[in-house]
């Protein structure tokens, strides 16, 4: 997820948590007998969410259905966009290498994460290498994700992948820089009876 993705997803998730909070909080205070002040939509306890004439005020506007249904319209595409930008995987398909000579030729995606994941798999202590790449074709980033053993020394373990796997596929792939981000998991094993 791009960093401009993540910031209007916390930034939208934070507004409509406080507007619900604000909200759901008011008409809950309200509720419970609590008096509401003067410019509050409700009145008290036994106060309706919209009454009458609230709901029949536009009915005879020409312009009122039609704004309400555009908007209406306008956040359900600005929601399935989000949604979807949200949940789309952003695996980079294909890398661009710098062969010298000025042109370029293109490398999987796939290929590069397998050699990382396999640089990564032999370091001692590490049971399951997975690596995904993002970012964009001339600049690379890496997923890396390590379940260790027991046994495993998470500094040996990252020290290995930095000065060895990433070393290697960065200038193997003719790249300024691979920035990676790790997440070493443990290995959880089943308790086995013993007779």
């Amino acid at each position: 997820m791009s960093a401009v993705l993540r910031t209007v997803n916390r930034v939208l998730i934070g507004v409509v948590g406080l507007v619900l909070v604000v909200v759901g909080g008011a008409a809950l205070a309200v509720g419970l007998g609590l008096n509401p002040p003067s410019w509050w939509i409700h009145d008290g306890r036994h106060d309706v969410l919209l009454d009458d004439s609230e709901r029949t005020r536009w009915q005879d506007a020409g312009w009122w259905w039609p704004t309400v249904l555009a908007v209406l319209a306008v956040l359900v595409l600005l929601a399935l966009w989000w949604v979807t930008a949200v949940l789309r995987r952003h695996r980079l398909t294909e890398v661009l290498v710098d062969t010298g000579d000025g042109e370029g030729a293109l490398l999987r995606g796939r290929a590069l994460e397998g050699v990382l994941a396999g640089g990564a798999g032999e370091s001692d202590g590490v049971a399951h290498a997975q690596v995904q790449l993002t970012g964009r074709r001339t600049a690379p980033e890496a997923r890396v994700r390590l379940r260790l053993e027991p046994h495993a020394d998470p500094g040996t373990v990252l020290y290995h992948l930095t000065t060895e796997a990433l070393t290697h596929a960065r200038d193997s792939a003719g790249l300024a820089s691979l920035p990676a981000e790790v997440r070493l998991t443990g290995v959880k094993h089943r308790a086995e009876r013993v007779s």
